[in-house]
């Protein structure tokens, strides 16, 4: 784990082990920040999350949906 400034300090060394498989994680005010990975991995997961993605009407039509239960609420009676 880099803070930011050692990231800055020695990008390249961030890079290249990014690029050798070990993504890295960077830090910024001493909470998680970022990640710098490498391009396959980055494209690997991108697509590998495509796949898994269904489309808006598909999300839509898995609703369990039935009979949903409301409650039986009766308005109350205002004065005016």
């Amino acid at each position: 784990m880099w803070t930011l400034q050692d990231a800055k300090n020695r990008f390249s060394a961030v890079v290249d082990a990014a690029i050798a498989g070990h993504p890295q994680e960077v830090t910024r005010r001493g909470k998680p920040a970022v990640v710098v990975l490498s391009a396959a991995e980055y494209h690997r997961l991108v697509a590998e999350a495509a796949v898994r993605r269904e489309s808006f009407a598909e999300h839509l039509l898995a609703f369990p949906g039935g009979d949903v239960a409301r409650a039986q609420v009766r308005p109350r009676d205002v004065a005016f």
